[in-house]
């Protein structure tokens, strides 16, 4: 076991745990967040994503040791003093959920996309969205969040 120091979602955390586990059980079992979520454990599925330094990345399969000294962000990290962050309020507004088990991913990998690119075309986000599978099929959905999305952070509805 290592001390192992985190920041995730603005609060720093030290937790003791083998460096080798998983990010996601350390989120989930020692942090109590439950936004990241279980799915495949391979890195395929997209459920467990939180963005690391602003980037998409899976915490199945990435040890906690790997994220330690990068400002780590879930879902539950994403709205700041009571307001929703775009992309969830677009999520709502487009009624994208239906099962909801993979909205994690859609969300976060979504935002990470329009912080790299805050303009994409309807290409570039079914490219961008393409690791994070949804079995209800909401794609046409999820590409009209993301579009809302990138409308309301370009009027500025967002700083970040």
């Amino acid at each position: 076991m290592s001390e192992i120091t985190l920041r995730v979602n603005g609060e720093t955390h030290t937790v003791d745990v083998d460096p080798s586990t998983p990010l996601l059980y350390v989120l989930r079992n020692d942090l109590g967040l439950r936004g990241p979520r279980f799915g495949c454990g391979l890195s395929q599925c997209g459920t467990c994503t939180v963005l690391m330094n602003g980037n998409a990345v899976r915490s199945c399969s990435r040890p906690v040791a790997r994220a330690q000294g990068t400002e780590i962000t879930t879902l539950e990290g994403l709205s700041a003093d009571g307001e929703l962050d775009p992309v969830q309020q677009a999520w709502i507004d487009e009624q994208v959920p239906q099962c909801g088990y993979c909205q994690n991913g859609q969300i976060l990998t979504a935002r990470a996309l329009l912080d790299d690119n805050p303009n994409p075309t309807d290409a570039e986000i079914r490219e961008g969205m393409n690791r994070v599978l949804c079995r209800c099929m909401t794609y046409y959905r999820i590409q009209a969040a993301v579009k809302r999305a990138a409308v309301a952070m370009a009027d500025g509805e967002v700083e970040r």
